[in-house]
């Protein structure tokens, strides 16, 4: 399939990177679907609800910074933050041997050199790697992804975590203390250039 063409937003909004989400968007709707990454039916939408709602967590992230994108998939947010953050490294996790081959093809085409592919799951890894932000975009439940992340965490580092509009409930919970998250916030991402605006759930983990 083809990419739909790019909206003006985008172009607001990638600046000088927007051939390369041009590029990335064509990857999703061609051999993204083709291999069952994402949905034939989400192409038409490739941009509203996919490029630019990852988009709109960049703003969210503080400096330049190591971020690991917990359970990539088709990279999304991952890539798409390694796009607009050039100076931050970006590790796309992903266990999946099918996303992994995806997520390194699309490195290699978009010439990202901050971005590394690693497969492996998230308990696998915790202790090896210590970020300063994790991100991850509807891969499990609130407390689950919140255990997951904070093993890939530097003290005091903020997990990212792009919900739906259903986060407001999600967020509060006991479980989360518990887990040594010292500071939950439900923020919307993107407002005024991107619509839908983007759901975040923005964890702080304990020092």
């Amino acid at each position: 399939m083809k990419a739909p063409p790019v909206p003006e937003a985008a172009r607001e909004v990638f600046g000088d990177a927007v051939a390369k989400a041009e590029l990335y968007a064509e990857l999703l709707a061609g051999p993204g679907v083709e291999r069952g990454l994402i949905g034939p039916n989400e192409v038409p939408r490739l941009w509203e609800r996919h490029l630019l709602n990852s988009a709109a967590v960049a703003g969210l992230i503080p400096g330049p910074c190591t971020l690991v994108d917990l359970g990539s998939g088709a990279g999304l947010p991952g890539i798409v933050l390694a796009l607009l953050l050039p100076e931050s490294d970006v590790t796309l996790l992903e266990p999946a041997l099918r996303r992994t081959i995806f997520l390194e093809e699309c490195v290699a085409d978009l010439g990202l050199n901050n971005a590394r592919v690693w497969r492996a799951r998230a308990e696998q890894v915790a202790g090896a790697l210590a970020a300063d932000v994790v991100t991850a975009r509807a891969v499990a439940p609130l407390d689950r992804l919140a255990a997951l992340a904070l093993g890939l965490l530097k003290p005091g580092g903020i997990v990212l975590a792009v919900k739906g509009a259903k986060a407001q409930g999600q967020a509060a919970g006991e479980a989360l203390r518990r887990l040594g998250v010292r500071d939950v916030e439900v923020l919307v991402a993107g407002g005024g250039k991107v619509d839908p605006a983007a759901t975040v759930v923005r964890l702080t983990a304990g020092q």
